[in-house]
Parts: structure tokens; sequence; C-alpha cells
């Protein structure tokens, strides 16, 4: 989980005091072009050929009236969005999800791919799955670290050819809004022992108030429990070029997030809406937590998801568009 860049990043430093020799951060980066980008059986085919295991919940034998692409967080994969596809295509929204590089059934697991290849993987996989439904309206769902490479494509050099930006708890929590402190040992423990893992046990954190939900992830084996440092150094370098970026969005956007989120700090969530278009859409949820969509409440966002899709303009049947926190920043680096 994102938390641990906060709370365990500490553990490093009798390891940095052990370490005599310096290291790099590892980052698997993609291979060269060798395909265009295509879905084949149950599989995304990346540019270089790399196969990301695809996830889809499609509107039976109606045709869909609109197309979310789903992206997961920090060491989730593809299976996130289940119950929410369930729930959405039930209404008419075809629903995509796959596994992105080092996470779930991807290649490379535990190991950072780098920002541009999760956004060229996003971009490649937009143009493949718009051959499926022509004419259809296009939505992108980033949920936490989906939502930081979500940011970072729609405002990079090839972006996603979609209608509009759903991001849910986006991981924003760049350097300025990290102390000092959190900062320099992240900086020296990727360069010393990019290779240690660390988990999240003995954290007081609730990302959910679904307990047999999270219980459930515990005891799936394509859940990352032990995240190498260096992963969560290029994370960090994700999310801070999400926190920039965010105000660079010219589509549609709705941003979602719980005020009882303990992942995402609200300081720099604050700082990120603050600095977004004005048209930018807000919905906070009084007992939503970070797995927004998987809370016990989350039929609330996924319904305003489905009233946003449907009319951008109209006020939403959940979300609060104000929050009593709002305006409050602590501990924001200047």
């Amino acid at each position: 989980m994102l938390r641990l860049i906060h709370l365990l990043l500490a553990a490093l430093y009798a390891a940095i005091l052990l370490t005599v020799s310096a290291c790099s951060p590892l980052v698997n980066y993609p291979g060269k072009q060798v395909t265009a980008p295509k879905i084949e059986n149950n599989f995304f085919i990346a540019a270089d050929g790399s196969r990301l295991p695809l996830r889809s919940w499609l509107p039976g034998e109606t045709s869909a009236r609109a197309v979310i692409i789903a992206l997961h967080g920090f060491n989730d994969y593809s299976n996130f969005f289940a119950s929410s596809g369930n729930y959405l295509s039930s209404r008419g929204i075809a629903c995509y999800a796959y596994d992105q590089r080092g996470f779930g059934g991807a290649p490379g697991r535990g190991v950072w791919a780098g920002v541009e290849a999760y956004s060229n993987d996003l971009a490649g996989f937009v143009r493949a799955i718009r051959l499926l439904h022509p004419g259809t309206p296009y939505f992108v769902l980033g949920e936490s670290m989906g939502g930081a490479v979500t940011i970072a494509a729609m405002t990079g050099s090839n972006p996603p050819e979609v209608d509009g930006v759903i991001l849910v708890a986006p991981a924003v929590w760049g350097r300025d809004t990290m102390p000092w402190y959190q900062r320099w040992l992240l900086a020296v423990g990727s360069h010393t022992v990019p290779w240690m893992e660390l988990t999240g046990k003995g954290l007081k954190i609730t990302p959910s108030d679904n307990i047999e939900m999270l219980r459930a992830l515990g005891r799936d084996p394509l859940i990352i429990k032990a995240t190498r440092i260096d992963s969560m150094y290029g994370l960090t370098n994700l999310m801070d070029i999400a926190l920039v970026k965010a105000k660079q969005l010219k589509l549609p956007t709705l941003v979602q997030y719980g005020e009882k989120d303990q992942i995402i700090p609200k300081e720099a969530m604050l700082l990120m809406l603050e600095n977004m278009p004005a048209t930018t859409r807000k919905a906070f949820y009084e007992n939503g937590y970070h797995m927004l969509l998987r809370d016990l409440q989350g039929e609330k966002p996924l319904a305003d998801i489905v009233a946003w899709i449907a009319d951008y303009t109209k006020p939403l049947p959940n979300g609060t568009d104000t929050w009593k926190g709002a305006g409050v920043r602590e501990h924001i680096r200047k």
C-alpha cells in the first residue's frame, strides 16, 4: 500500500547504516516495439510483446452505451474492478481492466517499469479497445496509482483518446507534501538497499470498512504483500508528476475521495484539487475509505459514476462537492 512510504521508511535507517556499497533503483523498462498493441484472448499484448492479463465485464446482449478502462492501484491487479465491473456492466457500461507491468500476473512482478511504460501501455490499450466499440464514449478510471498513471498519460505526449477521466483516490502524495525525513530516507534507501522489501504488518491502517474483502485480498496470491524500496521510489516519482500535471487535464474529470482515506493524505488531495480546472467535478464521501469502490458503501460512488457519465453537468446523487476539511493543508512543503 502507498502508506508504506509514510510509515515504513523509518525501518530503512538501520539497514542504511550497515550498507557500504551504493546501488541504483531497478527499473524493468519495456523492450523495443515489435507489434501494434492488440487484444488476444484474455491478454492485452503491449507494443513490446508483453502479455498483460485482461479482464472484462460486458453488458450482455445490449450494446454498451459507454466504455470504462480501469487501472488498478499499487500492488493490486485487474481483479480490483470485479464488483465495480459487475455493477457498471449491469447498467450498460462495458468495463475493461488489465494487470499493469510488475503487478498481478503481468511480467516483472514486483519491479517498477517506469512512468513512460505505464503511460504508453494505457494509450495502446485504449487504441486496441476502441476497435471493439466504435462510436461509443470512452472513459479512463484510475484508482490510486492507476489515477496517477491516468494523469501522467493524459497530460503526456501520447494521450489516450478518451472522452473523460475518473480519478478515484488518485495517488498524488508527491514529495512536495512529504516531510523532509521521508524524502531523505526514500532517496537514500532506493540507492543503497533498493532490493529490500517491506511489508505493512503491524501498521494500523484501514484501507476499507469492507473487512471480508480485505481478508480475501490477504489470501490472494496475486496481491503483492512485500514491496521493494525502489518500487516505492518509482511510485513516488509518478506521484510527483501526477500532483504537478493534474492541473493540465482538459477533458471532463470526476475526482472521488473518501474523507476516511488513510492512504492518500488529505493535504495532497486538496493541493491537487486547488490547482485543477474549475470544471473538475469533486465528489467527497463522508464514510468513504481509500478503496472507495469496494467499501461497504461502494454503490454510492459507483452510482455517481453512472450519473456523471450520463450528464457531466447535473448534480451527483451521493457525493458532495464540499468537505469540512477542505482548505486545511498541513505539512505542505513550500
